[in-house]
């Protein structure tokens, strides 16, 4: 069964346009699903794992966003015609999606205009997304901005640990190590996680959103609203992805 919300989603014709061009792909830990300003030469939907947004080669590496299960990467700069992304797209939980030429995806766009309707009210929570992430790194303390951040990846993961490691989350977060073993260790003693080697579990969703001064939860509202509204696309229910090449 299909676990990617947006493919979920589509009216049956809109689905009929992209799933004879979708093809399992792997996405492993650290691996680049697109590199930045190089051609988008196809996107991903992804199936489980989470892909990190973020920027490459300056002083500081932060990131941007995030995409699971909800989403499609390589949806914003593909679809608002330009084929190429200024950021990288890293695989920062492992797991696997599902790849569609770029190519192929524009011309299914370009037939049907609620299939571009679901997705660019995708890409609008994307903008979204991007939005809190600034307010939250110009407006929130680390621990704050961690458990935001945390939020979001357990939104994108089965179950309530996450498996990170500290120096993945100071790469993120354009913190020292040091740094974010402390906040760490402020939201454990809080009560809010608890920490084990490489994992994350999150004890209470509340109080971290309480943490967030309401940055995290506007994107997610949208993308409730504009996208899933309480439909399901019954077409993908019985669709299984061809083996991989």
């Amino acid at each position: 069964m299909l676990r990617n919300r947006l493919l979920r989603v589509l009216a049956p014709d809109d689905f009929a346009l992209v799933a004879p061009h979708l093809r399992p792909v792997d996405l492993q830990l650290g691996s680049v699903v697109i590199a930045p300003d190089e051609p988008t030469t196809s996107c991903c939907f992804v199936e489980e794992g989470v892909v990190s947004v973020a920027t490459v080669e300056r002083p500081t590496r932060i990131e941007l966003g995030l995409v699971g299960s909800e989403g499609l990467v390589g949806a914003m700069p593909v679809l608002l015609g330009d084929a190429r992304a200024p950021y990288a797209h890293i695989v920062q939980v492992p797991g696997h999606g599902l790849a569609i030429p770029s190519q192929a995806l524009r011309a299914a766009v370009s037939r049907s205009a609620s299939l571009q309707h679901t997705l660019l009210a995708y890409i609008q929570t994307q903008v979204l997304q991007l939005a809190e992430s600034i307010y939250a790194q110009a407006a929130l303390n680390l621990e704050a901005r961690l458990a935001r951040w945390l939020l979001m990846c357990q939104d994108r993961v089965s179950g309530d640990a996450i498996a990170l490691t500290h120096e993945f989350l100071s790469i993120m977060l354009g913190v020292q190590r040091a740094g974010v073993t402390l906040a760490l260790q402020g939201l454990e003693g809080a009560g809010m996680i608890r920490g084990r080697r490489k994992r994350i579990e999150i004890l209470d969703r509340g109080g971290l959103e309480g943490l967030t001064e309401g940055s995290y939860g506007v994107p997610e509202a949208a993308y409730a609203r504009l996208i899933e509204g309480g439909r399901k696309g019954a077409a993908a229910e019985g669709f299984r992805p061809p083996p991989a090449a």
